[in-house]
């Protein structure tokens, strides 16, 4: 097994530990101890002695939303998403990776999404083709909100559109290299595909990232891999914040209560907390659920609702439930893997809203 010194250390170091036991939301939501880090963990550490190979492990290695809930909560700076992604790219190239991953990797190679779709919604392409093609500024969509949450995407769009901002989405936009790095790890072609990214990306002063998954791939895994981007990149929520900070968006405040939902990628791996919380205040008042900021619990996950579908399910439930425990009517999601998985059980009476729609409507 070809674990890294530190992937193995951390290894034997998670399997003795109960510190993040009662964290992971998919342990919670299962209510199985396979899900919790220290049981893969466990696993993991018969295939780096060599008692067992990757495949007997594999399926429970999938089991993790690298949502880092685990890491956060470690107060050695234990690292298990470092092992879980290593323990991909080992089955990778092992050739064990389970079917339902291979299938997912195959659809990125023939169509460019994990989902195999196609086309996008005539109301997203309509939207792109309303914009020009030579400008300073480029949205990032992403795969996620292009082909799961298109209603937003398009409301993303519009809402620059209303602040006046002079910019373009790519016809053609590549990956951001998150659904394969996700998927295989560390792999020669997510590599790759993070390269040919940076290069539709560099003619651009300013990226918007859309989906905080990407907006971490290029703020983080691009300068840790060596990869040059030039542009100046900006979370969607960032960016938002600063249009209304600087009166290109001048939102009326309302009576609305809203809740917001962290995106763990948002709130943990890039430390963006405070932005969202400017939008929604101009927008109306804010209640905190208990578990907010970088303590956020995982309401979704696009790529495993493909092959965990009760189990997402369950982490959007229980979310929904957080939620409703302060008296939240309104709960305000950043990513289209939340807003994807918390609409499909959104409880009577509740509204779930995309942020640039609470800004819209507002306005």
């Amino acid at each position: 097994m070809h674990f890294t010194e530190k992937s193995r250390k951390t290894i034997d170091a998670c399997r003795f530990c109960w510190m993040c036991r009662h964290i992971c939301p998919i342990g919670n939501a299962t209510g199985m101890e396979r899900n919790t880090a220290r049981a893969r963990a466990l696993g993991l550490s018969m295939v780096a002695r060599g008692v067992e190979e990757i495949g007997a492990s594999i399926a429970n290695v999938y089991e993790c939303a690298l949502c880092g809930a685990c890491t956060k909560e470690c107060l050695t700076a234990w690292d298990p998403i470092l092992f879980t992604t290593e323990a991909k790219l080992e089955a990778a190239m092992a050739g064990e990776m389970p079917e339902y991953i291979v299938s997912m990797i195959e659809n990125i190679e023939r169509t460019g999404n994990a989902y195999g779709k196609t086309e996008l919604c005539t109301r997203l392409s309509e939207s792109i083709a309303s914009l020009p093609t030579d400008a300073e500024t480029v949205l990032f969509l992403g795969k996620n909100a292009m082909y799961r949450t298109c209603r937003q995407a398009c409301a993303a769009i519009e809402l620059l559109k209303k602040a006046g901002v002079s910019f373009t989405v790519l016809t053609d936009e590549p990956s951001s290299g998150w659904d394969l790095f996700f998927l295989a790890g560390g792999a020669e072609e997510t590599r790759q595909t993070m390269k040919a990214c940076a290069a539709s990306l560099n003619s651009f002063k300013t990226v918007v990232a859309y989906d905080p998954n990407d907006a971490r791939m290029f703020r983080r895994q691009f300068k840790e891999w060596g990869i040059g981007l030039n542009a100046e990149v900006k979370t969607f929520t960032e960016f938002t914040a600063e249009l209304i900070a600087s009166g290109k968006l001048t939102p009326k405040k309302s009576a609305s209560v809203f809740t917001f939902q962290d995106p763990a990628s948002l709130a943990r791996d890039l430390e963006e907390t405070v932005p969202a919380r400017e939008i929604l205040n101009a927008c109306g008042t804010t209640l905190e659920m208990l578990m907010n900021g970088r303590d956020t619990n995982l309401a979704g996950n696009l790529l495993m609702a493909e092959y965990m579908p009760e189990a997402m399910t369950k982490v959007a439930v229980r979310r929904w439930e957080e939620a409703q425990r302060i008296g939240a009517s309104i709960l305000v999601t950043a990513n289209p893997d939340d807003y994807a998985a918390l609409e499909t059980v959104k409880p009577e009476g509740c509204r779930l809203i995309s942020i640039e729609e609470a800004v819209l409507e507002c306005l």
